[in-house]
């Protein structure tokens, strides 16, 4: 039996735990590390080049997919040679951005791909639709996920996996977006990694 890919490992995750934890401070590394068993993956938004390898090497310890948002990173280019230097000595599962091109030569690396995108009015969606024709990252993300019934809208558009994000102060809006759709919460609100989201929809609950 073939081994399992990253990408086929993040998918399953995503499936059974349905929270990412977005760290944007050092201190919530151990609070994630914590809570590893309830999460899908972790997204990095802090650190920069001289400190990144470790953030990365701890949290595929603990087998938790880590992301990088490379907008976030300082010190670390999105060209060609940074993107290769990132996947050859860095080596996190994927990356996170908003930029087309950065997402085509990532997928070249062999990295796996979030595409973030903003919807701040209907041209986002438009947004979407002619970004994912020109390349199709793995995974798309769409902000904020205070407007759960637009991420009905988005699955209308593409079939992949749909992540959503920013805003989120308690369980029952995240647990909102679920039921819209989304196959997962992104989140730096630690008290929102407490829960464990039942993956059955129907049940409209979490525990």
């Amino acid at each position: 039996m073939a081994s399992s890919t990253p990408h086929d490992l993040f998918l399953k995750r995503l499936h059974e735990h349905r929270m990412i934890a977005s760290i944007k401070e050092p201190k919530h590394i151990e609070t994630a590390l914590a809570r590893s068993d309830r999460l899908s993956g972790i997204f990095l938004l802090t650190g920069h080049i001289g400190v990144i390898k470790g953030y990365v090497d701890v949290f595929k310890m603990h087998g938790l997919p880590v992301f990088l948002h490379l907008e976030k990173i300082g010190g670390l280019n999105t060209d060609i040679y940074g993107l290769e230097y990132l996947a050859k000595v860095i080596k996190p599962t994927g990356i996170i951005s908003t930029k087309t091109s950065v997402v085509k030569t990532a997928r070249k690396m062999g990295l796996l791909t979030i595409q973030r995108f903003f919807l701040i009015d209907t041209e986002g969606l438009d947004n979407i639709a002619k970004s994912l024709s020109q390349t199709e990252p793995d995974v798309i993300e769409v902000m904020p996920a205070r407007i759960p019934e637009v991420i009905s809208m988005v699955k209308t558009i593409t079939s992949l996996p749909v992540i959503t994000g920013g805003l989120l102060f308690d369980e029952e809006q995240a647990l909102a977006c679920l039921q819209s759709g989304a196959a997962a919460i992104s989140s730096s609100n630690a008290e929102l990694w407490r829960k464990r989201y039942l993956q059955e929809e129907k049940l409209r609950r979490f525990i």
